[in-house]
C-alpha cells in the first residue's frame, strides 16, 4: 500500500492531485482507521505502465 505522498512522487504530481483523481474514480483508495487514504502498489505501477513488480 502506498501513501498519497509515496504515489506523487511516481506521476510527478502534487499529493492533492492523487487524491483529487481517487475522489473522481480514476484511482482507487482504501481508507486506514485513521481515515488515512492508501492505495495499491499494483494498480498505480499498471497506470504507470509498469505492470506488477516482481
Amino acid at each position: 500500500m502506498l501513501t498519497p505522498g509515496e504515489v506523487a512522487a511516481l506521476f510527478r504530481v502534487d499529493p492533492k492531485t492523487v487524491t483529487r483523481w481517487a475522489k473522481a474514480g480514476k484511482l482507487t483508495s482504501v481508507r486506514t482507521l485513521g481515515g488515512h487514504r492508501r492505495y495499491r502498489e499494483a494498480e498505480v505501477r499498471d497506470l504507470l505502465g509498469g505492470g506488477p513488480r516482481a
